[in-house]
């Protein structure tokens, strides 16, 4: 009896839907606010990531729930296009496909509960959060803060300048911070970004004071300087003279919510549910914030089904077979600067041989005009030879510019010299 009377008491799944949209605000709301203080309480700044991690999370699970029908409708067609089947592997679908559901419906109920017991413990940080300073930056909507900030490192950022800040050292001398984690996750970039901001800036120096500054540095180092090392390697943290600050990749959930506000921009995705869907299905075939920005700017610019279904045809063909030939993503081989084969999106004949990848920080007269996507896409095909594309310019501090090195190959050429680029080590992708 209580099992059937739990059944029936439970809210209908659009009552949660409804219930978790309305939190979400509220905890929308507490985010907004603590991004725009300077918090130096550690665990203030610990809670606040607990709660904007739940956010992403609620934010996903939501956004899954709305795309379910989207996502069985696609079942079907895969069922039907796969030929004749056999009435018990169609039952066995439904089955699973009931069972997502009801999975579905309890994250659902499990992300409301959740928020809504970690907005109610974070009410007296609420209180306290009007006691931090403001800073001082001009307002942006969501999809612009995001394109001009680093998205989700908060946390760290605030660590790092409460660091760089502290007028108490540990040594007596000088401190350093070590900051470890694996490539390209933001190492370099979250420095480079904190450096630019007005909190820990030191004016302009023109070159007499800056000998006599690397001067003084060479002789000896004074009480109260501050070091920053990065590295991929852990071994580093034995260096440091605080705690030593782990960057990790964004979780699915997060990097669901940067993707999602970036593609859609001032557009509400309410009134779009297909491309929604679509958008997901594409965000889980990325590999890093770069690619997401890059593919958000294709997809805003097409901003219609068709383009997107194309889009997402193309990734998954592209990922099925490269992960059938070497069982990894394509940018963890370019990730290594070794020659990679890409495919172009409608163009069956040929293929773009990717010849490396450099990372600088150049002037614009520097940066190359045609675009990366421009010729994966098959709107671009320079003629003869080698050239240089713009992969992706990233617009936060130190502003790096990534630019490939390409070149045009016709299928048939490939054919006929099939065995020398294996012996070389050029995979193909």
């Amino acid at each position: 009896m209580s099992s059937i009377i739990n059944k029936y008491s439970k809210p209908p799944a659009e009552a949660v839907e409804a219930g978790l949209e309305r939190i979400l605000l509220g905890g929308q709301v507490i985010i907004d606010e603590a991004m725009g203080r300077h918090i130096t309480n550690h665990g203030m700044l610990q809670q606040l990531s607990m709660l904007r991690y739940a956010m992403y999370q609620g934010y996903y699970v939501l956004d899954t729930f709305r795309c379910q029908a989207y996502q069985e409708e696609e079942n079907i067609q895969a069922v039907s296009q796969s030929g004749v089947v056999s009435k018990f592997r169609y039952a066995q679908w439904l089955c699973l496909s009931s069972g997502n559901s009801k999975k579905t419906s309890e994250a659902l109920e499990e992300a409301l509960d959740g928020l809504r017991s970690m907005i109610l413990d974070a009410s007296e940080m609420v209180r306290f959060l009007t006691t931090y300073p403001r800073l001082h930056r001009q307002p942006y909507s969501m999809h612009l803060l995001l394109d001009k900030c680093m998205f989700a490192r908060q946390r760290e950022t605030e660590v790092v300048m409460n660091f760089l800040l502290c007028t108490q050292s540990c040594t007596g001398s000088f401190d350093v911070l070590p900051i470890v984690g694996p490539e390209n996750v933001g190492k370099s970039t979250l420095v480079g970004h904190i450096c630019e901001d007005e909190r820990v800036h030191v004016g302009d120096l023109d070159e007499d004071l800056w000998e006599n500054l690397c001067s003084l540095c060479r002789q000896s180092t004074t009480g109260g300087s501050k070091i920053i090392i990065t590295s991929r390697s852990d071994k580093i943290t034995k260096l440091g003279t605080t705690q030593t600050l782990v960057l990790k990749h964004l979780s699915d959930e997060a990097f669901w919510y940067f993707f999602k506000v970036i593609t859609f921009g001032s557009t509400d995705p309410k009134m779009h549910p297909r491309l929604v869907y679509l958008a997901m299905e594409i965000a889980k075939l990325m590999y890093n914030l770069a690619e997401a920005s890059i593919t958000a700017c294709v997809l805003r610019a097409n901003f219609n089904i068709d383009f997107w279904c194309k889009v997402l045809a193309f990734r998954r063909g592209c990922m099925q077979k490269q992960l059938c030939k070497f069982g990894v993503h394509p940018c963890e081989l370019l990730s290594g600067n070794k020659p990679v084969y890409l495919q172009r999106m409608g163009r069956t004949t040929e293929d773009v041989l990717v010849l490396g990848t450099n990372q600088t920080c150049c002037s614009e007269e520097e940066v190359p005009k045609i675009m990366a996507v421009d010729v994966l896409c098959g709107i671009a095909r320079p003629q003869g030879g080698t050239f240089k594309v713009l992969l992706w310019k990233s617009r936060i501090p130190p502003y790096h510019t990534y630019i490939q090195t390409y070149e045009i190959r016709e299928l048939q050429a490939r054919a006929v010299k099939r065995k020398r680029p294996l012996m070389n080590g050029i995979r193909h992708v």
